[in-house]
């Protein structure tokens, strides 16, 4: 019974982790094409401004669900905080490409 929880809150933690670290991605990227678009962007090199940024407070947060909740990490069951972590960034994506797909193939 343990085991099942300790994967249910893993598994819930790194979904919050990934949906979260998606919406982040999400919101750069709509700022970043409004200043691509208005003219503003500023150099070439500036591909994702931020997304290292962005990309290391996501690795300060497994890291401080590591510190915080050890229990999460013992066994297998960081596994389940992986796979919550892809479950909730993929979903972001999955989300993103669905609007895409109707942005770009509007049904008639």
């Amino acid at each position: 019974m343990i085991d099942l929880m300790r994967a249910l809150v893993g598994l819930t933690v790194g979904g919050v982790i990934g949906l979260g670290f998606g919406l982040i991605q999400n919101a750069a990227l709509r700022r970043h094409e409004k200043l691509q678009q208005g003219g503003r962007f500023r150099n070439g090199w500036a591909i994702m401004p931020g997304s290292m940024r962005r990309i290391a407070y996501l690795l300060i947060a497994l890291v401080a669900v590591q510190v915080l909740c050890p229990l999460l990490f013992v066994g297998a069951s960081q596994w389940w905080i992986s796979a919550g972590v892809i479950i909730g960034y993929g979903w972001v994506l999955f989300r993103q490409l669905l609007r895409q797909r109707k942005v770009s193939h509007p049904i008639h």
